[in-house]
């Protein structure tokens, strides 16, 4: 090749060799972009419920129709009819895309709601809201496979959420409805007709007593104090009934006594709403206007059927229980009582923490003084939330008027125990009456260990000697306190937990300060007017005497003196053979003596118990009950309690 051929050559291959490198970099479209691990968890899970945009799969199902979120964001009805009539997508991906995009369209038509108010929806936002809840459905369901052969996948999670919101959405709605109906006579079963829509309820398996109150999102509330919140992950809105709470306190001016039920269930329910869609395949689903709304129990049903598959029933644990607290102003009611200011409770009343189970054996909390079933709030949730001893325990929980003296509490918390027993089961033949336990806090350990113990004649005789009663006085005070002070033990306890207990009365109730707070206590005049003749005659009085002052009678802060007589006499009872109890003890400084020791109001001597199965020593204040180490004891206590029913090798 001559010189100037090559020269030629290099003429025209430089361009075009510079042409072939420009075409080929503008060719390359793809390139490498690092992906951290926070973008990679948000691109696959974030949505239109989490972050207000469109998930990645909805996105790659628009793009695959070209499309784009902002084509759909402008016009949303064209862009599901787009969806939902062109080909190109599979049935799982236009299914749960349509599903998103309604719910795309109802949270923009939903006005929002404060905590506990009823959110008015419109017409137009309820219709969207069931569209959600339609698409969701089918996806779920009539889509090709089913929820366990989709279970790790993260599409599932998020369309079987935008299922439960829009449930919580409807019950919303139809509880509203239902209500108005109610109190206007009419029957709550019918059907509730909102546009095109035909909704039927079933709320029979709550068993509810009346017409709720209100209906609250378990997922729009949080607690403070309460250190867990304790749910199980499935299909359905998860929810809080909340009941009127029945009538406790009374006046206090002189005015009659108020009749007050003995017991009641917790007046705020756990509950699970769960919409069904009329029809058998997929197009009578996507047709039909027929909607069962279901209403369950999560504490009884942990799955259901659901168009003939086995799903986890989701629930919420600790919602209601921790709602009723909040709204219960058992705080402020407890100190009136003890006080004797405004209203107070005048009786002890039970709590059912659950709707009474014949299955379920019962644990039975008693709080302390100045307290109330607030005392338990951690304990109970704790309890409630572990799913072996949610299945095997209910709690009941009372609350009684801390002022009265402590034989009287006794007297009348085992009345409304034992009643509250023959209401659910008279001949005693269910499982939650045999084996119960008790466990009790502060004074309400005192109160725990005297209806577990053997009175014989005991405290009736130091009665006797202590004022001379003879004759007639004799006959007539013993008719009056003779039950105070004698009794057996409560039949078909197995075991107790006695926590932060003065066993033997304290110091503290003794000193200035003690004695200060005594004269402050005032007793209920239903007590003063039912005993001050008894106490008459005790002090040699005659009722028709004239008297310018009349007798004191002793409240619980004169009890729990380690000098009072009868506590005194009656730590020395023996209690039912064959218990099991255990101790749970506070400290507040670690480097005395634990002889020495004391949690600021109770000192470690007094709630000290020989015989006890174990006895835990936690550096603490008085409101041990609370710590993080008093709960995992009294879970450890009761997980050996199941194992000896269950048959484990540990009794003890």
């Amino acid at each position: 090749m001559t010189h100037g051929l090559q020269a030629r050559m290099r003429h025209w291959l430089a361009p075009l060799f510079a042409a072939a490198l420009l075409l080929s970099s503008g060719c390359a479209m793809v390139k490498v972009k690092q992906v951290t691990p926070a973008d990679y968890a948000m691109l696959k899970r974030e949505d239109i419920l989490s972050s207000g945009r469109l998930s990645a799969l909805s996105q790659e199902s628009l793009s695959v129709i070209g499309l784009t979120a902002a084509q759909c964001a402008r016009d949303l009805p064209a862009c599901r009819q787009t969806v939902a009539t062109t080909d190109g997508l599979q049935a799982e991906q236009r299914l749960s895309t349509l599903a998103e995009l309604w719910m795309q369209q109802a949270l923009a038509l939903t006005p929002r709601a404060r905590v506990g108010e009823a959110n008015p929806l419109s017409d137009a936002a309820l219709d969207a809201w069931l569209e959600t809840a339609r698409y969701a459905y089918a996806y779920l369901f009539f889509s090709g496979r089913t929820p366990a052969e989709r279970a790790l996948e993260d599409r599932l999670t998020q369309v079987r959420d935008y299922y439960n919101y829009a449930a919580e959405q409807t019950a919303a709605v139809v509880f509203q409805h239902t209500r108005a109906r109610v109190l206007e006579g009419a029957d709550y079963r019918s059907p509730v007709q909102v546009d095109r829509w035909t909704i039927r309820s079933d709320f029979d398996r709550l068993q509810l007593d009346g017409v709720p109150r209100q209906l609250v999102s378990a997922a729009s509330v949080s607690f403070a104090g309460l250190r867990s919140t304790y749910r199980r992950d499935g299909f359905g809105a998860e929810l809080v009934v909340v009941m009127e709470a029945p009538p406790l306190a009374v006046p206090v001016d002189g005015a009659g006594p108020v009749a007050a039920p003995v017991f009641s269930e917790m007046p705020a329910i756990n509950a699970t709403a769960l919409l069904r869609f009329g029809g058998g395949t997929l197009d009578e689903v996507l047709a039909t206007r027929e909607i069962r709304l279901e209403a369950w129990s999560p504490d009884t049903t942990t799955s259901l059927r659901l168009e003939g598959q086995e799903v986890p029933l989701a629930a919420n644990f600790t919602a209601a229980y921790g709602l009723w607290m909040a709204q219960s102003g058992f705080a402020t009611e407890s100190l009136r009582t003890l006080f004797g200011r405004g209203e107070g409770i005048r009786e002890p009343h039970i709590y059912l923490m659950q709707p009474y189970d014949p299955d379920r054996r019962i644990i039975f909390m008693l709080h302390g003084l100045a307290s109330s079933p607030e005392a338990w709030v951690n304990l109970a949730n704790e309890i409630m939330g572990d799913p072996e001893m949610r299945r095997h325990y209910q709690i009941w929980s009372v609350y009684y008027p801390t002022n009265a003296p402590i034989a009287l509490n006794r007297y009348t918390v085992s009345n409304a125990f034992n009643r509250t027993l023959d209401h659910f089961d008279p001949g005693r033949t269910a499982a939650a009456t045999h084996d119960m336990v008790f466990i009790g806090h502060s004074m309400g350990g005192v109160i725990a260990r005297l209806m577990l113990s053997e009175s014989g004649d005991t405290l009736w005789n130091g009665a006797v000697e202590r004022f001379n009663l003879r004759g007639e006085r004799l006959r007539r005070v013993e008719a009056r306190l003779g039950p105070l002070a004698r009794f057996s033990p409560q039949p078909d306890v197995g075991r107790a937990i006695f926590i932060a207990s003065p066993h033997r009365g304290t110091d503290i109730a003794g000193n200035r300060l003690g004695r200060l707070i005594g004269k402050l206590v005032r007793l209920p005049l239903t007590i003063l007017g039912k005993f001050e003749d008894v106490f008459l005659a005790m002090q040699d009085v005659e009722p028709s005497a004239d008297t310018s002052k009349p007798p004191r009678i002793g409240n619980s802060i004169d009890n729990l003196k380690a000098t009072d007589p009868f506590i005194s006499a009656s730590s020395a009872l023996p209690m039912a053979p064959g218990l099991k109890y255990h101790s749970v003890i506070a400290r507040r400084k670690a480097d005395m003596p634990l002889e020495a020791s004391d949690d600021g109001l109770v000192p470690y001597w007094s709630a000290h118990l020989e015989g006890a199965l174990s006895e835990k020593v936690i550096l603490s204040g008085h409101s041990v009950q609370e710590t993080p180490e008093a709960v995992l004891e009294v879970r450890r206590i009761l997980r050996q309690d199941l194992r000896m029913h269950g048959g484990g090798a540990d009794h003890r």
